[in-house]
């Protein structure tokens, strides 16, 4: 039953919470026929406006847009051809989004559409005005409805799933919550479609000790891209921007507002007051916004290789360091200024092989021919090597996301 004054306040208030929503394609369109579920989305659509009518702002993540153009096409499967896909999302977006506008429609709740790349949070004032247009249409008490734009996405600029993309909008919006609506209750240790002996996993606060305890090997549905994998990419992206993420099922989003309740409880008793779900919590210092964009939005356009010295200076607690050429072993790959790319220290193992270890990721201030030529280097050498000087330093430790603990 809808909240009878679902249409209040737009703007948020001291008690309201941003929640995103990512719905995926089994839970939206039958893998057989590519039918809508139409009891699924409705249940959705009037979960959403109950939430709304709570004072929360929220964000709907889609997939669908190609079950959707199969079944508006005739097409049994999806087509191998990459073109074929893309024309083949062309046409199910449309109809995607006439079908959530006509649901929300019901209820004279607008919507908006957002399709987005990974190019297009690559770039630092793009990246800030779609924050700021998301920002604006929950002012406006408009529920956004974001997908990936797969008619013009390729493998290069992809988020690879809607798992990471509703990540990514979680964390560029600050949001509260993340629910991944999927086709099980939660996460388990095993597939319990094919396991009897799987269980359930509730709580998470260490991803590296889950992921030795669960197995997640098996794919997503025949249409959709992803399976459990993907979400706990998902989680341990959104949890590093501070934002509780949660499991649970597709085909009954009434649970969540119980869920969002029961999150707030220390009860472990599964009831229809708290349902079944994983919860994973979100770190307690998040990444600041301008990191979160360096590591999550951008793209990794090469690698420097760097000696122990400067891996240390770079991870100690009380040092985090600045980049600098003199610590420089290698360049791997070719880029340009302003271009983020990883920190990896190489290690030899003592069976004498090496292992690489990725510590950070970051913007350079030079590009990779010139590092090349300054590395081994002392700062006060720049200049009369490159004939300029740009920085002191190749990474600037504001422009630097650690990636690993103290080595």
């Amino acid at each position: 039953m809808l909240h009878k004054n679902h249409q209040n306040n737009h703007r948020p208030t001291k008690s309201s919470l941003t929640i995103v929503l990512k719905i995926g394609t089994s839970s939206i369109c039958n893998e057989v026929t590519h039918f809508p579920l139409l009891s699924n989305l409705s249940a959705l659509v009037e979960s959403v406006l109950n939430l709304r009518s709570y004072g929360h702002r929220v964000i709907l993540v889609t997939s669908a847009a190609v079950g959707t153009g199969l079944r508006r096409l005739n097409m049994a499967e999806k087509p191998s051809k990459l073109a074929a896909r893309q024309a083949v999302a062309a046409v199910g977006q449309g109809r995607l989004m006439a079908l959530y506008d006509d649901l929300f429609g019901q209820f004279h709740q607008p919507v908006a559409q957002i399709l987005l790349t990974k190019n297009d949070l690559a770039d630092r004032s793009q990246y800030l005005n779609a924050v700021n247009c998301v920002e604006e249409l929950l002012d406006m008490g408009v529920v956004p409805i974001v997908n990936e734009n797969d008619t013009i996405s390729t493998q290069g600029i992809r988020f690879g799933d809607n798992d990471t993309l509703s990540a990514i909008i979680a964390g560029m919006v600050k949001a509260d919550y993340l629910f991944l609506l999927t086709d099980v209750d939660c996460l388990y240790t095993d597939n319990p479609r094919t396991n009897p002996n799987a269980k359930p996993v509730t709580v998470c606060e260490d991803m590296l000790k889950l992921k030795e305890q669960v197995s997640v090997a098996s794919m997503g549905s025949a249409l959709g891209t992803g399976g459990m994998a993907t979400k706990l990419v998902a989680a341990e992206l959104a949890t590093a921007a501070g934002v509780t993420t949660i499991i649970t099922n597709g085909s009954k989003p009434n649970n969540i507002i119980n869920i969002i309740k029961a999150d707030r409880k220390t009860s472990d008793e599964f009831t229809e007051e708290h349902p079944l779900h994983t919860r994973f919590i979100a770190k307690n210092n998040p990444m600041l916004d301008r990191k979160w964009w360096i590591q999550y939005g951008l793209h990794t356009a090469g690698v420097i290789y760097v000696d122990e010295g400067a891996a240390t200076a770079i991870l100690k607690p009380r040092l985090k360091s600045s980049l600098f050429a003199a610590g420089i072993v290698d360049v791997e790959g070719n880029f340009v200024a302003q271009q983020a790319v990883n920190i990896v220290l190489r290690e030899k193992t003592k069976e004498g092989e090496t292992k690489d270890i990725i510590i950070g990721k970051g913007l350079v201030n030079y590009p990779s021919i010139e590092i090349n030529r300054i590395k081994h280097c002392r700062s006060t050498e720049i200049a009369s090597i490159l004939g300029y000087v740009d920085s002191e330093c190749v990474i600037h430790r504001d422009n630097l996301v650690r990636l690993q603990d103290e080595i």
